[in-house]
């Protein structure tokens, strides 16, 4: 369950994770079109990103130009936008009731940094665990994509891949390795889905997923 919010009134956090071109955004619309339906608040946020100085340092960390990023470097990077995306965002809509939506979080800096960059999926880990004051998803959809698939998508109408999406097929291939060891280490708090399916079908099964938790959460004894 998600930490540190109130009991029943808490509301809902889901993470949308994948490889870069797997469709998070179109899947985390989707959804909030579909809860919002049925009369929820829904806050649709990102990572990097979400704050002012998240996307401050999202250009930092994602555009050219900005010359040598180390991988030390760029993992604190992340985790300071985290950080501020949590404490200033995710938990204060979360006491107020509302389904937080977010395309990415903790896991992509376990996968992108920890696993692609070497750093350690245990130490990239404790890293955002701490800048979150222990913050985790109710849920998170991990849409899993083929590294050839996701640039093919991405790259689509001539689209310009930023600083990580343009990394070599082997890294993003390690990224898709540690996203499902990690959703296969906690399979009751994931739903993994094959990001080539039609968008309606992923939506669908995501819906049927959420609408049995939001269930669970209204059902559960004050």
């Amino acid at each position: 369950m998600t930490t540190q919010t109130p009991g029943p009134a808490a509301g809902l956090f889901i993470a949308f994770e994948g490889g870069d071109g797997a469709g998070k955004s179109t899947q985390a619309a989707e959804l909030a079109g579909a809860l919002e339906a049925r009369g929820l608040t829904v806050l649709r946020t990102r990572e990097p990103g979400g704050t002012p100085i998240g996307e401050k340092l999202r250009s930092l960390v994602l555009d050219h130009g900005h010359g040598h990023i180390d991988a030390r470097t760029e993992a604190l990077i992340f985790a300071a936008s985290r950080a501020a995306h949590a404490e200033q965002v995710i938990r204060p809509a979360l006491e107020r009731g509302e389904v937080v939506l977010t395309d990415r979080y903790i896991d992509s800096s376990v996968a992108y940094q920890g696993a692609g960059r070497d750093l350690g999926t245990e130490v990239v880990r404790t890293l955002n665990e701490w800048a979150t004051s222990g913050l985790q998803p109710d849920l998170t959809v991990l849409l899993d994509v083929d590294p050839a698939d996701g640039r093919r998508r991405r790259t689509a109408g001539a689209a310009a891949e930023d600083r990580l999406e343009s990394e070599a097929d082997e890294f993003h291939a390690r990224i898709r390795a540690a996203f499902l060891d990690l959703a296969a280490a906690q399979p009751e708090k994931y739903l993994v889905l094959a990001a080539q399916l039609p968008v309606p079908e992923l939506a669908a099964r995501i819906r049927d997923r959420v609408e049995a938790l939001l269930a669970l959460r209204e059902g559960s004894p004050a």
